[in-house]
């Protein structure tokens, strides 16, 4: 197992004569241009630092690549090692720095080279071209290759790296599917169907299957559309809606009646000419009835706390919340579901609070029929899981940590307690201890570990997040044992929200502004902890879209866009 390599500093000794991996610089000139195309400068630059960073290595390492840029460098890459982005030992990251990093394929550890700005200002034409400061007619790429030769890797930093976990895990494909709407097979886990039909394709037009697209959803050839004159004695294959502009939406003919003569009127009046009726029997194994397709996809969906709101009506089931509690679906599954053709379940703003009997979510077959490939699609896209649930709040012993000089001292009344104690309380937990301190770094701390002591299971603290020197209330936290530290979020007000724990006591730090204004991101994320729901920095950041409150005059959070 390979150690770490040893990276001084980033001093790098370069002779003007030297050659480029096996290659001198006049073989590699060629060998460049006729696998590049032509012997770009970065290509050349990009070889000098593909070698000095192997030189860097420890002998016999067995690497792979991360390269930066997705121009000309990873070309360097695969000319003078074994990466390559078809083995997958090279991988592009194209974060727009021209740097690349070799690390042991094994346990991560490698060095990473850049060009070095400040080092190439010495280099007069590599510092125009490097930074872009002319027209390329106007480069002078004679001088330009010049100075890439002697400078060589000098002009570049390196430094020791660690590569996360995540990128050491070996490149796999998965499963492979057959796009139901293409026809082209590819990896089962970018979605139900293939990324070209999910709009991400390069091509305006596509000749063959890709057209069906396009195209109305089929219907079994069993099925046929009869006159309403002729529809006496016939069977309603569907619920069939009543559309009346004064009064309630609502089926008028449910599936399974039995039109009489009476009924042809009532079909005509509601804009009804036609209907179907089937003709032969129905190849189950092929085709599945809307009613059919709801009732099986709402069972699958329905997690802990919610239940099918009964049987499909018109086509499509509802689901509802069979307890209290927050509303928490699967995003990422909801999404995967919907990219299935022909069907669609439409849910709550996921982590909404609601009581028992809300509506949450709808789930339906978008034509009469689904063809049985699609509906194996879209269940195997709900991975055998429930996609939603309602979890229910505990009730969780809270202890209130109000800080500040002002307050400590008796200046000011304290007007804090008040407010976030009728926030817990709405949500069924007790403020069980409350403690005044001021903005003293090792006496807030202590009455932190005080109340852990009391038991209490969430800890929120007021004020002091701001940028004044005064306010030490998260390096108190810290100092009291807390990590998972997100201070930060995209929601105003409430922008310096902190979030942390210490074991398993959840931690919220709440900003001055929680005083002034009704709603706030506490607003927003105490239901969440509350849950026991993990809160990462994705999730904040998430708040940015729908996360600045409108200050409206009557205040109707939560029936208002603040947080969706």
């Amino acid at each position: 197992m390979s150690t770490k390599p040893d990276v001084k500093d980033s001093v790098l000794l370069h002779s003007p004569d030297s050659s480029i991996g096996p290659y001198s610089y006049d073989e590699f000139i060629e060998v460049a241009r006729r696998f590049h195309g032509s012997p770009a400068p970065g290509l050349i630059l990009g070889g000098y630092m593909v070698e000095e960073a192997k030189r860097h290595l420890p002998e016999g390492t067995i690497f792979d690549a991360i390269s930066e840029t997705s121009w000309c460098l990873p070309d360097a890459v695969q000319l003078l090692t074994l990466c390559s982005t078809g083995n997958g030992w090279l991988r592009v990251k194209n974060l727009g720095v021209y740097a690349l990093s070799l690390f042991d394929k094994y346990t991560g550890h490698g060095v990473r080279i850049r060009v070095d700005p400040k080092k190439i200002e010495q280099w007069s034409e590599i510092y125009s071209w490097f930074l872009k400061l002319k027209p390329k007619k106007e480069q002078d790429s004679v001088l330009l290759h010049a100075q890439i030769r002697q400078a060589g890797p000098t002009i570049c930093s390196i430094e020791q790296i660690t590569v996360k976990p995540t990128v050491l895990r070996h490149r796999s494909k998965g499963g492979i599917t057959i796009c139901p709407l293409c026809g082209d097979a590819y990896p089962g886990a970018f979605g139900c169907i293939c990324r070209s039909c999910q709009g991400e394709g390069p091509y305006s037009t596509r000749d063959g299957q890709g057209a069906q697209i396009a195209q109305p959803s089929p219907l079994p050839p069993s099925l046929q559309a009869l006159n309403v004159n002729e529809a006496v004695g016939r069977t309603a294959l569907h619920d069939m809606t009543k559309i009346d502009a004064h009064a309630s939406k609502g089926a008028e003919f449910h599936k399974g009646h039995n039109f009489s003569a009476g009924d042809i009127c009532r079909l005509q009046l509601m804009g009804k000419n036609h209907v179907y009726v089937q003709e032969g029997d129905l190849p189950t194994d092929e085709w599945i009835h809307e009613n059919e397709v709801a009732d099986s996809f709402a069972r699958i969906m329905c997690g802990e706390g919610t239940i099918p709101a009964g049987a499909p009506r018109e086509g499509k089931v509802t689901i509802q919340a069979e307890r209290d509690g927050l509303f928490v679906s699967d995003v990422a599954r909801l999404t995967r579901f919907n990219l299935v053709p022909n069907v669609m379940v439409a849910a709550r703003k996921n982590c909404s609070l609601v009581k028992a009997g809300t509506k949450l979510a709808g789930t339906r077959a978008v034509p009469l029929y689904l063809e049985r490939t699609l509906f194996s699609q879209a269940v195997s896209s709900l991975e055998g899981e429930p996609l939603f649930q309602v979890v229910p709040l505990p009730q969780l012993r809270v202890g209130l940590l109000i800080t500040g000089n002002e307050v400590f001292n008796g200046l000011i009344e304290d007007k804090f307690e008040p407010v976030i104690t009728a926030k817990i309380k709405a949500l069924g937990s007790t403020v069980e201890h409350t403690t005044i301190c001021p903005d003293d770094r090792e006496m807030i701390r202590n009455a932190t570990l005080d109340l852990m002591e009391r038991g209490c299971q969430l800890i929120i603290t007021t004020a002091g997040l701001s940028v004044d020197p005064d306010d030490v209330t998260r390096h108190a936290l810290v100092d009291a044992g807390a990590s998972d530290l997100l201070y930060g979020a995209p929601i105003l007000p409430g922008a310096m929200l902190l979030l942390a724990r210490s074991g398993d006591v959840r931690i919220i730090g709440v900003p001055a502004c929680a005083l002034f204004y009704k709603t706030t991101s506490l607003d927003l994320i105490l239901p969440r902890v509350l849950a026991g729901l993990e809160i990462t920095r994705k999730d904040l950041a998430e708040f940015a879209d729908g996360g600045f409150c409108m200050e409206c005059k009557t205040c109707t959070f939560p029936k208002c866009p603040m947080g969706k």
